[in-house]
């Protein structure tokens, strides 16, 4: 199979456009299996033995600062330290399924189980793992265009 790749500025950014000959249909399946499974992988810090790890950024849940550091949890429970500050994280993970929801935390869509509305203007979102966090004001608006 012959493969070419083309740039195309009127694209969203992480969009992929495959275009084949009508006969390759059957094969459409497996193409996008293949390219799901490439899927984009985050380096972090094992604390324990100070090794890094590659974990899949479909199974972090949430990224919380930590001082010049970030702490990373994942679906199973285990938390890992990535080497970046918040911000420059947030930026990585562009339009992906992450949103900021405070100065300190990014969590993960994909894991909300329910929200509701709190005191203070706030929202309490409680994620599939059991952890709940709050969505201050000022991000209230991005959140919400986010899950919509």
């Amino acid at each position: 199979m012959k493969v070419i790749f083309e740039k195309d500025m009127a694209m969203e950014k992480n969009t992929a456009k495959v275009v084949t000959h009508p006969d390759e249909k059957s094969h459409w399946n497996s193409m996008q299996e293949a390219i799901c499974q490439s899927e984009t992988k985050l380096v972090v810090i094992n604390a324990k033995n100070n090794r890094n790890v590659q974990v899949k950024l479909s199974s972090v849940v949430a990224i919380e600062s930590e001082d010049r550091l970030c702490c990373v949890r994942v679906f199973t429970g285990e938390r890992y330290l990535l080497n970046k500050r918040l911000k420059f994280v947030e930026e990585d993970l562009g339009a992906s399924h992450f949103v900021k929801i405070n100065n300190q935390t990014i969590i993960n869509t994909r894991f909300i189980s329910e929200f509701s509305s709190t005191d203070h203007a706030r929202i309490q979102v409680d994620l599939n793992d059991g952890s709940s966090y709050f969505v201050s004001r000022f991000y209230i608006k991005n959140f919400r265009g986010k899950l919509s």
